[in-house]
């Protein structure tokens, strides 16, 4: 088994270590951002409406960019949240748990999305960064069928970065385990 970090649980699986490298990716402009400018993180709100559909394109299993993650984004209360319910790791390897040592199987880590008024087929919400527990604002839209963007930002989206992720239609294994050669 090849390992990049250890947890209290033990040596990490590199495998599953792709979903936390690409949030971090995501994550880590904005953290710099916020440090450099002294402008907290997730201060300023999206402007959302108050209305969620019972369907939209956003809503469903997605894969992420790097083909190591599965989300559902569905309903949830009054707004819309991505749960995290497929995670690589091998036969062998334990459950991958949260900085916390939570297990990060149904972790929500999309919350509080809202269609924008301003922008119509965009969502505003919040994305977590699991490893340091901070929100950062997010947006989520579906330009074409089968494709989501997901762009988190610090206050303004142009201080942030997009990652495409595709519709997944497959199935997902007992304790969150994806499928292998995904």
């Amino acid at each position: 088994m090849t390992t990049n970090s250890v947890s209290a649980m033990g040596p990490r699986p590199a495998r599953h270590l792709r979903v936390r490298e690409a949030l971090k990716l995501l994550t880590l402009p904005l953290v710099l951002l916020s440090a450099l400018s002294g402008i907290p993180r997730a201060q300023a709100e999206d402007t959302p409406s108050a209305d969620i559909p019972a369907s939209a394109p956003v809503y469903g299993m997605w894969l992420s960019e790097k083909h190591d993650g599965i989300f559902r984004i569905a309903p949830c209360g009054n707004a819309v949240c991505g749960t995290l319910i497929g995670l690589s790791y091998g036969p062998g390897e334990p459950m991958p748990t949260a900085k916390d040592g939570r297990s990060e199987c149904n972790l929500v880590m999309l919350t509080g999305f809202r269609p924008l008024e301003d922008d119509p087929g965009r969502w505003g919400g919040k994305i977590l960064d699991p490893d340091a527990g901070n929100l950062y604002h997010a947006q989520i839209w579906s330009p074409q069928p089968d494709i989501l963007k997901l762009r988190g930002y610090i206050l303004v989206p142009v201080f942030g970065e997009t990652q495409t992720w595709s519709r997944y239609r497959g199935t997902i294994g007992p304790n969150c385990r994806m499928p292998p050669n995904l």
